[in-house]
């Protein structure tokens, strides 16, 4: 890791665009964040350009304002139900059977893992080791030094959609900066918020978003299956605003209110009544006349709230959770249970939802490892955005990293077609 290296992380959501610029040494060192309400995205994919970089465009402005640098190099999370993954393996001789495992039989075994069959219309994002064989013996985190003639290599490759991520560095193009990586934002919350000790015991993290839930099951250090759900917290918004017959934006403040352990709710106690019967009383009404909603609404009953319209759908979601966790076939390898993440993570209610339909320990996962500016950023939401920073510190500038997947153009491809002969000659004795 570069010592004091810039690294901008820009979280491309449903509801927000959240970019963040760190100076990246032992920990990620916060210098500037801002959030804004994305436009022209849906369920995590971009639908409309000029919107996004709109959006995307007052973000990284307003995070430069704060942190006082210049960005022109970002790192960008991807989402949606475009996402897709697959375990493969990869089998290579080594290449000095009488000598030393190098750095190139590990990138040759990677490679070999990574030709798998793929539509044309899907691309490679990652390609993570899960854990190396040498002749026949298992669970080798770092074969490199070792002694072996035959390599073999277990890898999970998550995949996108060539269009989303096209439109994505398209965005980006427009707003005039270069993208160093695209990461599956389920797997860069899990660099924020997971512990080693998790990750080796077995553990599912599950990224509540707004649109979408980005689900990465890890066993014994590493990630073995991702998957991504066309639901996420703003169902719960929806369904309040219809429950109360509300607009969407009052509905999120509702749901915003009840979710804050901060904010005290009042009960109304009804006249002549005293708080023991008021307490027993299964309908307690909370005030929400704090919250100016234009629809009047004052008063409201918190067992219709919570119990009515917010636990089913949150019941819904990890029913659907635990159905991706059984599709997966790890799900008696996760004793560490579930971590969950992202703005849908702190809804009222959630960690019980889990508990009670994944019958398995859950917590809150809050990004960890981070100095600086972190009252602002220490939240579920901000997950993914430092999961980008971390990542970002790792990259090297090697296609093994981040620059997997970028497009990178060769001289020797140039069309030099009817540009005048001199200048032909002068660009060729440049060449190599």
């Amino acid at each position: 890791m570069n010592e004091g290296k810039i690294v901008v992380g820009v979280d491309i959501g449903t509801s927000k665009i959240v970019t963040v610029i760190t100076k990246v040494d032992e920990a990620v060192n916060v210098l500037g964040v801002s959030e804004v309400k994305a436009g022209g995205i849906k369920k995590g994919q971009i639908v409309n350009i000029e919107e996004a970089v709109i959006s995307i465009n007052n973000s990284i402005e307003a995070a430069e304002r704060m942190a006082g640098v210049s960005v022109s190099r970002i790192v960008s999370s991807i989402s949606g139900s475009n996402i897709e993954s697959q375990n493969s393996r990869g089998v290579v001789a080594v290449a000095q059977p009488e000598g030393e495992i190098t750095g190139n039989d590990v990138a040759r075994v990677i490679d070999a893992a990574k030709a798998v069959s793929l539509p044309s219309t899907r691309e490679i994002l990652h390609v993570l080791p899960r854990t190396y064989i040498v002749d026949g013996q298992e669970g080798i985190k770092d074969p490199a030094g070792m002694t072996g003639i035959r390599l073999e290599v277990e890898t999970h490759i998550v995949t996108a959609g060539s269009p989303a991520i096209r439109n994505l560095e398209k965005a980006f193009s427009e707003v005039g900066v270069d993208v160093d990586g695209i990461v599956f934002s389920g797997y860069a919350s899990g660099l924020a918020t997971l512990s080693d000790t998790e990750k080796e015991l077995g553990v599912v993290l599950v990224d509540v978003g707004a649109g979408t839930t980005d689900i990465s099951i890890y066993i014994d250090g590493s990630v073995a299956y991702s998957s991504v759900l066309p639901i996420g917290a703003r169902h719960i918004t929806n369904d309040l605003a219809i429950g109360l017959r509300i607009s969407l934006e009052s509905a999120e403040k509702v749901k915003l209110f009840l979710s804050n352990p901060q904010k005290k709710q009042t009960i109304i106690r009804p006249e002549g009544t005293t708080a023991e019967e008021v307490k027993k009383d299964r309908s307690d009404e909370i005030d929400l006349s704090h919250l100016g909603l234009p629809e009047q609404l004052n008063r409201v009953s918190q067992k219709t709230l919570i119990e009515g319209i917010i636990r089913p759908r949150l019941n819904e979601i990890f029913t659907m959770v635990g159905l991706e966790i059984k599709k997966s076939g790890f799900g008696g390898q996760t004793p560490a249970g579930l971590v969950i993440t992202g703005g849908g993570a702190r809804t009222v209610g959630a960690v019980e939802a889990a508990k009670r339909m994944l019958a398995m320990p859950v917590r809150i996962g809050i990004p960890e490892n981070i100095k600086g500016i972190i009252d602002e950023i220490q939240d579920t939401s901000y997950a993914t955005v430092v999961g980008l920073a971390v990542y970002g510190s790792g990259m090297d500038g090697g296609q093994s990293g981040l620059l997997q997947g970028i497009s990178i153009p060769q001289f020797s491809g140039i069309k030099f077609g009817k540009l005048p002969k001199k200048f032909i000659d002068l660009i060729k004795s440049f060449i190599p």
